[in-house]
């Protein structure tokens, strides 16, 4: 069986060996046990690489068709903008998906996922600090999330059987959730790629339904009672822009899906099959979201959509919400499991996953059953920013200094001798540019506290493209000054 483990190294000649057997006729181990994916942060050789780019399509557009895009989407009308106005956020923000079909392309030149990629940015240890906060971190909160939405609508499925929807009850429905999630995350990537085909189909089903009649019953022509004008309406632009956009820029992983594409695979294709599936699904959630906004109160969003719909319909719209959730969640467990390994953890790959969930399921049950749930993804969505905009940005340009030219091999190895260990394990230049970004996003930031600049500019929330512009530009002026190689 392939090493699952964080630290491959001493397998790393025998990797090598392994996949030149193979093309001189040799024999090779398989990535695959038992149906279980083997494999973890590993490198995947040449001989264990299939499909093809546009199978990555249905692996976005299904994580996409979710129930945390429609209270995105109506959240914006709620925040003061004018349907054309929330619209607008929403086709804006999410063509920050761009940047995540950019990061894919690492996946298939590296045949490595995201989570080790980074190591060439970071340093060996410095990559394992972004690990813990950027990778791990980040994943767990976003899984509690969007268990905490799906288990909404599922409260709703069980209180139409007649069950009393107590304490009790809603922490079993989280827990079952959460199982059949983990189940897809532990049998791993070749499940995601076979299961999201139909999931696809069957969500884009039912959403096209519920667009249609939420169609019938927009007000294409709202604008609120009291329209914002000047620094209120321009807050109110940037930081649902801002909301939006948390989506795609959470994806720094999006290499750990396309890794096992073959390395002559297109990088265009993959970027766009990539970026296209997640930009359309989000685009028509969100969209819908913010059409129902003008007809219903979107502050109890399962609720008052249920109420425009058939009594027959409304068990499948609930059904939708669960599985776009699981779908979503499946991917967000899978690469925090890869996070946790590459913290420098020594567990398998399927166990991580398990251990990732326990701990997204004690989070979803406080934010469900103690803390205000919108508010709760609000603050959340909006503060990652601060970190996911620089994160995102690091990974982007070192693609473009670099040309997209990654030794997957090299990059598993840890050791002090290796062409990534840097400074004492930490690369300065990846280290400085995330610091000065985040520090510039802080100041701009508008969310769960106001920082300086945002304070002096009247609540303006410049955190996303501060971050982004900072840490561009200083990681490419030090990258090149310390010669970034391959």
């Amino acid at each position: 069986m392939a090493s699952t483990l964080p630290d491959p190294i001493p397998d790393a000649h025998a990797h090598r060996a392994a996949a030149d057997a193979h093309t001189s006729g040799g024999s090779v181990r398989s990535g695959r046990a038992g149906g279980i994916e083997a494999h973890g942060i590993d490198h995947i050789p040449d001989a264990e690489r299939r499909g093809r780019p546009r199978e990555l399509f249905s692996v976005w557009a299904a994580a996409n068709v979710n129930y945390l895009s429609l209270v995105v989407g109506g959240a914006l009308v709620l925040m003061g903008l004018s349907l054309w106005q929330a619209l607008a956020v929403i086709v804006a923000g999410n063509l920050f998906w761009l940047l995540t079909g950019l990061l894919a392309v690492s996946g298939p030149a590296a045949g490595a996922p995201s989570e080790v990629i980074t190591r060439a940015m970071y340093g060996v240890l410095g990559n394992r600090v972004n690990n813990a906060v950027t990778g791990w971190m980040i994943s767990v909160c976003y899984f509690a999330l969007n268990l905490a939405a799906a288990a909404t609508a599922a409260f709703s499925l069980v209180a139409r059987t007649g069950l009393p929807v107590n304490t009790a009850v809603k922490a079993l429905v989280v827990v079952v959730i959460a199982a059949l999630t983990l189940a897809i995350s532990v049998w791993g990537h070749a499940a995601i790629i076979r299961l999201y085909v139909p999931i696809t189909l069957a969500l884009t089903a039912v959403f096209a339904a519920v667009g249609f009649v939420v169609v019938r019953h927009a007000d294409f022509g709202y604008v609120p009672d009291r329209p914002l004008t000047g620094t209120p309406l321009w807050a109110a632009l940037l930081a649902g822009v801002a909301l939006i956009a948390s989506g795609p820029l959470s994806y720094t992983t999006s290499a750990d899906f396309s890794r096992y594409l073959p390395r002559t695979a297109s990088a265009r294709a993959v970027a766009g099959w990539t970026a296209l599936g997640g930009f359309l699904a989000s685009v028509l959630v969100c969209g819908i979201g913010a059409l129902a906004a003008t007809a219903v109160d979107m502050s109890d969003p399962e609720s008052s959509l249920q109420r425009l719909l058939p009594g027959w319909f409304r068990p499948l719209f609930l059904l939708a919400l669960v599985l776009g959730t699981v779908a979503l969640n499946a991917l967000t467990a899978y690469s925090a499991g890869l996070a946790l390994q590459a913290v420098g953890i020594r567990i398998r790959r399927s166990r991580s996953v398990l251990v990732d969930g326990t701990v997204s399921v004690c989070l979803t049950l406080y934010a469900l059953l103690v803390s205000d749930f919108l508010d709760t993804v609000g603050n959340v969505l909006q503060l990652t920013v601060v970190l996911l905009g620089p994160s995102t940005a690091v990974y982007a340009t070192d693609i473009v200094l670099r040309r997209n030219r990654y030794d997957g091999l090299a990059l598993g190895d840890e050791s002090r001798t290796g062409p990534f260990w840097y400074a004492g394990g930490f690369n300065p230049a990846g280290v400085l540019a995330l610091g000065a970004g985040v520090a510039a996003a802080a100041v701009c930031v508008d969310s769960v506290y106001t920082g300086p600049v945002a304070a002096a500019l009247g609540g303006v929330d410049l955190a996303l493209p501060a971050g982004l512009v900072v840490t561009s530009a200083v990681y490419a002026v030090l990258a090149r000054r310390t010669r970034v190689t391959g």
